[in-house]
């Protein structure tokens, strides 16, 4: 298996550890959708070599999953689809809910939207207070043996919620916000994936754009844009953001790649990761292949602590995302 690629236990294949992350395709809280832009995009990230497209029913309410559908459907590929459930919603408000039945509903509204009969990677999208973690566990494990969902994977699951889940379905997978600047997954997520053979997908691995190293410090975010609540995009907290980002440019100027690609290598080289690149638009999916054939030395790695701290030491954690419980 070649070291750009990684086993999610439960695929026939192996998958690319950079995949493309649809959150923003949907529009739901980036600004509205683009339709053609979308299909485009996720054709691009096929012509790129991507093998993994992780997506969300939240993700504009459904629309994401249709356009992957869509865009799936119109060229041939070697694809595996991950997508999630566990998140319901009224009048575009989403609020948690896992409960069997509404898992059940999820898997085969998902499998229409899609165009598929078998939903590679299905995760739970964030834990639900309200139902036995048991209960959702088991109804997934049914519908694996259905034959319509193939790994089972959760998001946004602490160490302690996941060793419930395990006692009543096996685990493949565990999504967490996990960047340069939200690193809070490495200490214990990360660690618990290693141990028990999982595959960690880091989601907002570029930070909302920041590691772009394409925004100013005058940048400013309608309110139909989640950055528009996101504390690190705040005037009191954003210039020193930037400043970080400006180093870190730096840094991976000497190896001649963009700050965005560096800080995809940043996430590959700690653990067993899949990076989700988060695009809307063709040409930011572009360079995926300069991530692969090269690590970050011990030097680059100190120097990356050393600017979080003259920047940014304490870091904001990206909790303003999280969903109210049912």
């Amino acid at each position: 298996m070649s070291k750009n690629n990684i086993q999610i236990p439960g695929l026939e294949h192996p998958v690319t550890r950079v995949a493309l992350g649809t959150w923003a395709i949907g529009g739901w809280m980036w600004g509205g959708p683009d339709d053609d832009n979308a299909i485009r995009t996720i054709h691009t990230a096929l012509d790129e070599g991507i093998t993994l497209i992780d997506t969300a029913p939240v993700y504009g309410f459904g629309h994401a999953e249709e356009l992957v559908g869509r865009a799936l459907s119109q060229k041939p590929h070697k694809a595996f689809i991950a997508t999630k459930l566990g998140l319901n919603w009224k009048d575009d408000k989403p609020f948690r809910d896992s409960r069997p039945e509404r898992i059940r509903k999820e898997v085969e509204d998902s499998l229409r939207r899609l165009k598929v009969e078998r939903i590679d990677v299905e995760q739970i999208h964030w834990p639900d207070p309200k139902t036995p973690i048991e209960d959702s566990a088991r109804e997934l494990e049914r519908l694996h043996k259905e034959g319509k969902i193939g790994a089972i994977g959760v998001s946004n699951y602490s160490p302690e919620q996941m060793d419930i889940f395990r006692q009543a379905a096996p685990l493949a997978t565990i999504q967490s916000p996990f960047n340069i600047f939200e690193q809070a997954a490495g200490k214990d997520i990360l660690p618990y994936a290693t141990k028990n053979k999982m595959v960690m997908l880091a989601y907002g691995a570029l930070c909302r754009g920041l590691l772009t190293g394409k925004m100013s410090k005058d940048k400013t975010f309608p309110k139909s844009d989640l950055r528009s609540d996101d504390p690190k995009f705040q005037p009191e907290h954003f210039p020193h953001y930037i400043a970080a980002v400006d180093e870190i440019k730096k840094l991976a100027e000497k190896h001649n790649k963009s700050p965005m690609v560096f800080a995809i290598r940043w996430i590959l080289d700690q653990g067993p990761t899949i990076a989700l690149w988060g695009a809307r638009k063709p040409e930011q999916i572009s360079g995926i292949n300069d991530v692969f054939g090269w690590t970050l030395s011990q030097e680059d790695q100190d120097q990356v602590a050393a600017i979080l701290k003259r920047h940014v030491p304490h870091p904001i954690d990206p909790s303003f995302m999280a969903p109210p419980e049912r």
